[in-house]
């Protein structure tokens, strides 16, 4: 019977003891006897007595919570919405946010402020600011700033809120379609327009050019000229019509060859 004893009084501290592994990114929250020490236990292994002392092990790295919400815009067109939130709880608020909120912070009080921020916020919108790239980014400032009031003293820091994507009502789709639609036509007609006035404009230089040339071959067209035409013309061909001006301005027609009309001229 001592020898049992002895056996339970050595081995007790062994079967009364726990271990509690803690990583990196990772901190401890030491609960004793219902306290809870304002202390974090950092990375590494930790050593405490099941019977009186319970560690819970926190995730202090950043985090995402993902929230889809189906808000009505100020015209109350309703509107649907993909927000992540990235957050985390530092190590030295751990303990604050245990003893205030809880372990299951994220479903008490972090989700609820999300959804309460992003109805809210763009409630206040016209369904077109969702549509305009400006207009998302006020609203995600917006978003943040509220999160921000009302998380940090809480032990919750908001690092930032990103709109992932938004399914505008079909009303609007289809409007904005119609729009992009009749601004496509607009912009074809006017190519078009500026198309058919630099073609006229290229037709009216090539008819100035044509009257141009017209009147410098006018001007040097004369008699002399003329009966140089011809002769040239009898000497290159074999046979040909010519018509050549008389003094009664009445024409001749000629189709002999050159060497005939000599033959002629001889006799």
């Amino acid at each position: 019977m001592k020898k049992w004893l002895v056996l339970v009084l050595l081995f007790s501290p062994v079967f009364l003891s726990g271990c509690a592994e803690i990583q990196s990114g990772e901190v401890g929250v030491k609960r004793s006897l219902g306290k809870i020490s304002e202390i974090p236990l950092n990375a590494g292994w930790h050593v405490y007595n099941p019977l009186i002392t319970q560690i819970e092990i926190w995730d202090i790295k950043t985090q995402e919570l993902k929230e889809q919400a189906q808000v009505p815009s100020s015209e109350g067109l309703i509107s649907t919405l993909d927000v992540s939130v990235l957050f985390n709880v530092p190590a030295t608020q751990a303990a604050l946010v245990r003893k205030t909120v809880g372990y299951y912070y994220r479903d008490t009080i972090l989700e609820p402020y999300v959804r309460e921020a992003i109805r809210n916020i763009v409630s206040g919108y016209e369904v077109k600011a969702l549509y305009s790239e400006k207009g998302r980014g006020e609203i995600t400032v917006k978003i943040l700033s509220h999160l921000k009031d009302k998380l940090d003293s809480r032990g919750i820091i908001i690092q930032d809120v990103l709109l992932r994507d938004v399914k505008l009502p079909a009303s609007f789709s289809m409007s904005i379609e119609a729009k992009l639609r009749a601004e496509q036509e607009s912009l074809q007609k006017e190519f078009e327009l500026q198309k058919a006035k630099k073609d006229a404009e290229i037709e009216v230089a090539r008819a100035e050019g044509v009257a141009k040339a017209n009147k410098v071959i006018t001007g040097s067209v004369t008699a002399t000229f003329i009966k140089y035409l011809w002769v040239k013309g009898m000497q290159n061909s074999q046979s040909q019509v010519v018509y050549v001006p008389t003094e009664a301005n009445l024409p001749i027609l000629e189709s002999k060859r050159w060497d005939l009309l000599e033959n002629a001229k001889t006799a």
